[in-house]
């Protein structure tokens, strides 16, 4: 499973995102792709993001059961802790560029 989700996205970027997932809710795209193509998606977002940010998250066979990365500015960051990826939070006012 293949969950992308974003806030403040272009439409151009939404438009190209429905084409290849299914809009469940806005902002919000659900898919079952391979690896190939779940980073081509990716590389797309990240190119075209602009001031917004994003989210995808997909099926792994680790602990968690899943992996995910972030593009943008956002409070959550990403965080790496001993193999497990946690969600570190900033304080209000402060977004970090991923």
């Amino acid at each position: 499973m293949l969950v992308i989700v974003t806030e403040s996205a272009p439409p151009r970027l939404r438009g190209y995102l429905a084409r290849w997932l299914l809009e469940v809710r806005a902002g919000v795209y659900l898919g079952q792709y391979s690896v190939r193509v779940r980073e081509k998606l990716w590389k797309v977002v990240g190119k075209e993001i602009g001031e917004g940010n994003a989210v995808m998250a997909w099926s792994a066979g680790n602990e968690s059961g899943f992996s995910f990365v972030t593009v943008g500015k956002n409070r959550r960051i990403p965080v790496d802790w001993d193999g497990f990826s946690l969600v570190s939070f900033l304080p209000d006012g402060n977004n970090a560029d991923r």
